[in-house]
């Protein structure tokens, strides 16, 4: 018989809304102003420090939703924004600079829902509120980076062709490489190894006629700049993507420019914490000739350069750097065969082949690792900014017991937390060039909650709208309309609160809006199909029938029409518009579902296979 509905049917459409609605329900829950606490260079926050928030928060009157220690980070949960900001403003006096206080927005989605996968739909800069960065990447750095790389790759280049020099070293203020020789013949054997090695370089003879002066092309050095650029743009999304930003916006703006938007955080200490740690690392070998005491008396020797250790004990080491962190593919954080932290360093094929060939000829010598940041100073820019400080220190010095890989191990770390840290910007990955935030904006979450709710009053007047025209259009099949478009708000929200990637910017909740008035379209379709279906003569069952089956067509057509034109705009669109496009995409297909399979269910229900003279069209 015509129209019946077989019991899988239900089963499925049934199911799937169940789930749907489930994996809906943490965005009933709203998210608690929370403080964010952790100990800087990932070290671990004692109880003490707790018992001291607590003691402090209870003796300013500060009501305290939750106080949680977690992975030696405290979470402290509030009932206001005003809480929030007073808890943050104790807490820095409490606990001094050696902590980073963060403002943040905790889910409150209960623990059962939590089980299994089921949070809030991510929400946009514009909606959650958080920070804004622009950042100026620091060229002129990657240049004299990009210098001191060729000194160290000459140096092996003529003593593997056997040349003889006297010296190569960079200088920096007028951008050349400048190499020395005792005769012309050296120097004109040197010129041509270069040469022939690298193609895109400018070598002139020095005015002493025993000396090149090498320079880069205009084309070389625009391809440094883009590709650190490139890269420090690809770091940044890694090091964001380590600490779990929902949805980070991290482009390219102009020549030297990186566009940084954070949503939900809310403190720009903890953003700047993570956008300008330029942490790498280097390798060189501890200088056991030269004398330490006339070192730290100022009389250093030529070939070497003191630094200290975290504990404060001074060090030489040698001036050539035996590797850089660049070659750094992978960090992991574990323990020695001692039971003491560590981290398991992978290399790149170029970076294990230069460390296999260093230490072949160190073996019995002590090799250095010196960890590199560079963090605001006291002295500024000329446009105001605090200037970037170098700040080096040697992590863990061992000998070398054999020639060394493309895997080997850093030891004598003070903590696990401190190593779970070294390990996690070495795996983000050590900035190309130094970047300098040159403006900064927070948006906070209370015009994000005036967005949320002009939104929502947006979508409930065209959800209204709907309903009634096609109530009063439809009768009762309106009502089957009506209940259809409900499951695909459902569905929707499920879906899109099941989809890592999806986050609900503004334009989203405008897609919303679009959605609510397309959603019918397709019920519309069917339902004028119907009518002609029955003019025409047809039995009320063969009309259902045709009607649903002649409309598909036309139905499919129009939505995968606009479906092609969402994908264009999340294939060539950033930030928002890819917001405004994924809400589009999943609701052109949660409303082909709900007008095509779920209203014809219910149609089928109620009129289905029943001998009737007309329908309440």
């Amino acid at each position: 018989m015509l129209n019946k509905n077989p019991a899988w049917r239900y089963v499925v459409v049934i199911a799937m809304l169940l789930i749907c609605m489930l994996y809906a329900l943490p965005n009933l829950y709203p998210e608690d102003p929370a403080l964010n606490i952790s100990a800087a260079r990932g070290a671990v926050v004692a109880e003490q420090s707790v018992t001291e928030l607590e003691q402090g928060f209870a003796k300013a009157g500060i009501a305290v939703k939750s106080l949680q220690l977690q992975d030696g980070k405290v979470l402290a949960r509030f009932a206001s924004t005003e809480q929030q900001l007073q808890a943050r403003d104790l807490a820095k006096s409490v606990l001094g600079s050696n902590y980073i206080t963060a403002l943040s927005l905790a889910p409150a989605t209960p623990d059962w829902l939590t089980a299994i996968g089921a949070t809030p739909m991510k929400l946009g800069l514009d909606l959650r509120g958080g920070v804004h960065f622009l950042l100026a990447v620091d060229m002129q750095a990657a240049l004299d980076k990009h210098l001191a790389d060729l000194v160290s790759r000459f140096r092996t280049d003529l003593r593997q062709a056997q040349i003889r020099y006297l010296s190569v070293k960079s200088e920096p203020a007028t951008a050349h490489i400048v190499i020395n020789f005792r005769q012309a013949a050296d120097m004109n054997a040197a010129a041509s190894v270069l040469t022939s090695q690298d193609s895109q370089l400018l070598i002139a003879e020095g005015p002493d006629k025993l000396s090149l002066q090498i320079s880069l092309t205009e084309q070389r050095q625009r391809e440094i700049r883009n590709y650190a650029l490139e890269q420090n743009i690809t770091i940044i999304r890694n090091r964001v993507n380590e600490i779990g930003v929902a949805e980070p916006v991290v482009q390219r703006q102009g020549a030297d420019r990186i566009v940084v938007q954070l949503p939900g955080v809310q403190d720009t200490v903890q953003a700047k914490e993570i956008l300008s740690a330029t942490a790498t690392l280097e390798f060189r070998l501890v200088d056991t000739d030269s004398d330490l005491t006339a070192a730290l008396a100022g009389r250093l020797p030529a070939n070497a350069d003191l630094y200290y250790s975290t504990d404060g004990r001074p060090i030489l080491l040698d001036k050539r750097v035996m590797l850089t962190g660049d070659h750094i593919t992978d960090a992991t954080s574990g323990y020695d065969e001692y039971s003491q932290p560590k981290v398991s360093i992978k290399l790149d094929t170029a970076g294990g082949s230069l460390m296999s060939e260093a230490s072949k000829e160190a073996i019995g010598r002590r090799l250095a690792s010196v960890f590199i940041e560079y963090k605001p100073g006291n002295e500024l820019n000329t446009d105001g900014t605090p200037l970037l400080v170098k700040q080096q220190e040697v992590i863990n010095d061992a000998t070398i017991q054999m020639r060394l890989g493309r895997d080997f191990d850093i030891t004598g770390i003070s903590s696990p937390a401190e190593a779970q840290h070294l390990a996690s910007l070495l795996r983000a990955g050590a900035l190309i060039a130094p970047v300098q935030i040159i403006e900064e904006r927070t948006i906070g979450p209370s015009l994000g909650k005036e967005n949320i709710e002009l939104g929502v009053t947006a979508i409930q007047w065209g959800l209204m709208a709907v309903l009634l025209f096609m109530l009063v259009y439809y009768k009762a099949f309106g009502v089957v309309a009506n209940i259809a478009l409900g499951a695909n708000l459902i569905l929707m929200v499920g879906v899109m609160s099941m989809i890592p990637g999806a986050t609900l910017t503004l334009p989203g909740m405008a897609g919303i809006v679009l959605t609510v008035g397309m959603a019918v379209d397709a019920n519309v379709l069917i339902f004028e199909r119907i009518r002609e279906e029955l003019a025409e003569g047809r039995s009320v069952q063969q009309a259902i029938h045709q009607g649903y089956d002649r409309a598909f067509a036309t139905i499919a057509d129009s939505n995968i029409t606009t479906l092609l034109v969402a994908l264009v705009l999340f294939g060539v669109g950033t930030g928002p518009v890819k917001g405004f496009a994924i809400t589009l995409a999943i609701g052109i297909i949660t409303s082909i579902f709900t007008a095509v399979v779920g209203s014809r269910l219910l149609v089928n229900l109620i009129w289905g296979g029943r001998r009737l003279q007309s329908l309440p069209l």
